[in-house]
C-alpha cells in the first residue's frame, strides 16, 4: 500500500504481512502488528505499537516527538543505525514515490544524507533476536 497521505486511527492494525506507506496516522498505530513492514512519513497519534508482536515500522520523526506517544510495553526503537535496515527503508520510500508522486516522499530522498537521521525504526521486543540483520551494525574490528 501506498498512500500520498495520512491514514486515521488504527492504521495497520492487526497488519500480518503487508507492506505499506503513509504520510501520517492517528492514535493506535500499528497496534497488534503481527509482520509486514511500514513506513510513516509523518507523525503518529498516541499509543503507536501496542501489543505489536512482530514486523517492523520505520517513523519519521524531524520534531522528535516519537518517545511521547509510543507504547513502550512492548516495543523498542532506535535510529537507524544499520546499512541493511537503511536500504530497506529507503528502497520502501522510492517505491512511494513512483507510485503517487509523493512531494514529501521526494524531499526526504533528495535530503536522504540528512533526512535518514530523523527516522526511528520500530521493532517488536519480542523479535529483536530473531530479525534478518542486527538493528545496529557492528563495527568492523
Amino acid at each position: 500500500l501506498y498512500a500520498a497521505g495520512q491514514a486515521a486511527e488504527r492504521f495497520a492494525v492487526r497488519n500480518s504481512g503487508a507492506h505499506a506507506v503513509i504520510e501520517g496516522c492517528g492514535a493506535n498505530g500499528c497496534e497488534y502488528m503481527t509482520g509486514g513492514k511500514v513506513a510513516i512519513l509523518g507523525s503518529v497519534g498516541d499509543n503507536f505499537g501496542a501489543g505489536m508482536t512482530g514486523g517492523m515500522a520505520f517513523l519519521y520523526d524531524p520534531a522528535n516527538r516519537f518517545a511521547d506517544v509510543v507504547n513502550a510495553d512492548t516495543v523498542t526503537w532506535a535510529r537507524l543505525g544499520s546499512p541493511y535496515w537503511e536500504a530497506i527503508l529507503k528502497d520502501m520510500i522510492e517505491r512511494h514515490v513512483g507510485h503517487t508522486r509523493s512531494k514529501l516522499g521526494r524531499t526526504i530522498l533528495d535530503q536522504w544524507e540528512t533526512e535518514r537521521g530523523r527516522f526511528w525504526q520500530v521493532v517488536p521486543k519480542e523479535v529483536l533476536d530473531r530479525l534478518e540483520a542486527p538493528l545496529i551494525a557492528e563495527a568492523a574490528e
